[in-house]
């Protein structure tokens, strides 16, 4: 699924990773040149598409710090809020330039995650390239990286500004981590680990980056000793993947894995910061309360393991994508758990026997490791995964197909033109889904339909659909997707918050009541209760009873955020 053709030749050891001449940089450049468009012309359409009614108040609409600009209030708040449940004050300040330069207009803020991505496919183009020394894979993996449709959701949507942001900063600090090995010094270690900490402050879902780091030695950089002999020369490997993977023994001695480990030491601190501040985040936010409660450790672990297969299918199989994935709950059966755990276990067993195919080992681990902090073992919202949590992990799962697929016809002499030709259809495959995933992004009521469509029963969808309808005025038919929300959890601070609002303007104030004292024992945040305590007021008001009504306004004042 690569560009055979494009591979260079076997890389001298002095030299891993440059050019092999003037053709192979020349290759590179028009490689590049290709991605860059082809990401382009897939994305494009993301600048007519409007803001979703699903975190992009939270993050620019409607937060008024983020519209002031950028100044030094703005930057403190940055650095000191833990609005949205994270703290990534990178995040803000990138969301505060963008309205600054764009205003409410949304097609500035789409065509900077627009650029974001297509740095970040760049990147990882360069970062292979310049470790393995193989342009033609590297390129695949890029590819893949690029115009995969479960990618759709990070660029479409102007919210995760910090997974893309956080994907910079991670990949910058892999390529200079190459830098530091070929000739360690402190300043070296120093430049990676401020990258590390620029992409923490972005997301901190790049937390496991010197897990990453150890792998990355194990292959492609083969510093790790195996078993008292050197890695590069260990076991018995594909004769062009061993050529083309040496590296200088003088420029990268080799060490052992505790060695290595501790060599990360300083970025496990960083992991340590970032870790405490995250989860200090999300429990001031609320986000974790409702989590423990409603799901247990053993239903984590089984959901966590059966979404570890679900990413794979969408990995090969990229359909029924959604932006929310409602949590199974007790509803998991316990044959899904054990299938899953087979197909994990059976993927695992052959990538050990296979060990000498270096490049297995380190996709397979890529994925199950990078995807550790967000499968759901730490629950945090109700979401039982994401496409956006694939971002990073799926690199390692384009890996593993990319050398292995290549491996394989090279040792079957399959022509080039064959594998080149295989390699242009899944492309343009993956193209035509993802253009399609992307257009439901164009309009809210289209994207909240087709999610609940995929993924029924959907309360969270459901809510938001009926949001959407609100905004454009159909407010009977927002109620419809309000009361189905409901139905589906009848604990839902949001639609029974909206059902409230429309019970006291329907002078129903009894319902109001009811439905308000919900929103109050279900949802932490200030702004739902504010909103909560003003309507029970006036449905108090309503039926005449001036001091609850007097009291429950005041406790309003005092919630509004």
């Amino acid at each position: 699924m690569t560009f055979v053709g494009l591979t260079p030749k076997p890389a001298t050891p002095a030299h891993l990773g440059a050019a092999a001449g003037h053709g192979s940089e020349k290759y590179t450049w028009a490689l590049g040149i290709l991605l860059v468009l082809a990401t382009v012309a897939l994305y494009y359409p993301v600048s007519g598409h409007p803001f979703v009614n699903y975190d992009d108040n939270v993050y620019v609409t409607d937060n008024e710090q983020v519209k002031s600009g950028l100044n030094w209030d703005t930057l403190q708040w940055a650095f000191t809020t833990t609005e949205a449940g994270n703290w990534h004050p990178l995040t803000w300040l990138s969301h505060t330039l963008d309205y600054q330069l764009f205003q409410a207009d949304p097609a500035g803020h789409h065509n900077t995650n627009l650029l974001l991505h297509v740095l970040n496919a760049l990147l990882l183009f360069w970062v292979l390239r310049q470790a393995t020394g193989f342009i033609g894979r590297s390129w695949m993996v890029a590819a893949l990286f690029a115009l995969h449709p479960v990618n759709v959701e990070s660029v479409a949507w102007i919210s995760e500004r910090k997974n893309l942001l956080s994907m910079l900063f991670f990949l910058l600090a892999l390529g200079a981590y190459r830098w530091y090995v070929r000739e360690p010094r402190t300043g070296r270690y120093a430049v990676v680990a401020g990258f590390f900490a620029l992409g923490l402050m972005a997301k901190p879902q790049v937390i496991t980056l010197p897990f990453v780091l150890l792998l990355w030695d194990y292959w492609p950089l083969r510093r790790m000793l195996i078993a008292g002999r050197r890695a590069a020369f260990d076991a018995p490997d594909d004769s062009s993947t061993r050529a083309k993977n040496r590296l200088d023994e003088d420029t990268l001695p080799q060490q052992s894995f505790s060695w290595l480990a501790a060599e990360k030491l300083p970025l496990l601190a960083l992991c340590a910061a970032s870790a405490f501040i995250t989860m200090k985040a999300q429990q001031a936010a609320g986000a974790m309360h409702t989590a423990k409660n409603t799901f247990p450790l053993s239903i984590r672990l089984g959901n966590a393991i059966v979404c570890y297969a679900r990413y794979l299918g969408k990995a090969f199989w990229p359909s029924h994508l959604a932006l929310i994935y409602p949590h199974p709950g007790t509803s998991l059966k316990t044959w899904e758990v054990l299938a899953a755990l087979v197909l994990l276990l059976a993927i695992t067993a052959l990538v050990l026997r296979e060990r000498r195919r270096r490049y297995l080992l380190v996709g397979w681990f890529w994925f199950l490791g990078t995807m550790v902090p967000m499968i759901g073992l730490v629950q945090v919202g109700e979401q039982a995964m994401a496409d956006r949590y694939a971002y990073l992990p799926f690199i390692g799962l384009f890996i593993m197909v990319c050398w292995g697929l290549e491996d394989w016809a090279e040792q079957r002499k399959v022509p080039i033109a064959v594998l080149a030709g295989a390699s242009v259809v899944v492309l343009m495959a993956l193209s035509v889904v993802a253009y399609r995933q992307l257009n439901y992004w164009g309009d809210n009521v289209v994207l909240w339909t087709h999610i609940i469509e995929v993924t029924p029963p959907n309360y969270i969808a459901q809510d938001d659909l009926g949001g959407a309808y609100l905004n454009s005025g159909q407010l009977e038919e927002a109620m419809k997707h309000f009361r189905a929300a409901a139905e589906i959890y009848p604990l839902d601070p949001f639609s029974n918050l909206n059902l409230a609002i429309y019970a006291q303007q329907h002078d129903d104030p009894q319902q109001a009541i009811a439905r308000s004292n919900i929103v109050l024992t279900r949802s932490p945040s200030p702004r739902l209760r504010s909103k909560a305590y003003t309507t029970m007021g006036l449905a108090y008001r309503a039926l005449g009873n001036q001091e609850e009504s007097q009291k429950c306004l005041q406790a309003a004042q005092r919630e509004r955020p």
